[in-house]
């Protein structure tokens, strides 16, 4: 009987692993939410916009949900603890990329190091604007 609970372990443990970091393309009809920036200059809006593509296209979804928390928080969490600002952006766009964890709990952020830079920054903006904050 403790055969069974190992393996189901072991076997949720595993499937939560190797989700985490795939980069399979998945059609999804998702709502990700609509950033809030009416009043935003076109270059920070349409940065959002191409934020907003990026986070649908990678894998992010497997993890993190807009509202609601899955494996990681939910995207609107993290846009209520860190102001919208440059400094965030670029702190939240290495972690994107270099992965990371104990701000959210142990379960680790996987690395994503075939985004670029200026991708994960994009797509922090996109998260950081689903509070309905500028960034200033």
């Amino acid at each position: 009987m403790k055969r069974i609970y190992y393996f189901a372990g072991a076997s949720l443990i595993a499937l939560i692993l190797t989700s985490c970091g795939s980069k399979k393309e998945k059609s999804t009809t998702e709502d990700y939410g609509t950033p809030k920036e009416e009043a935003a200059a076109p270059q920070a809006s349409d940065a959002i916009a191409q934020g907003e593509s990026l986070v649908k296209a990678n894998d992010c979804k497997t993890c993190h949900h807009p509202v609601n928390k899955i494996i990681g928080p939910a995207h609107t969490d993290v846009a209520k603890k860190y102001e919208f600002t440059e400094a965030n952006v670029k702190m939240l766009a290495q972690k994107i990329i270099k992965g990371g964890s104990g701000v959210w709990g142990q379960i680790p952020m996987t690395a994503h190091v075939d985004v670029s830079e200026a991708d994960a920054e994009k797509m922090a903006r996109y998260v950081l604007s689903l509070d309905g904050e500028k960034e200033h």
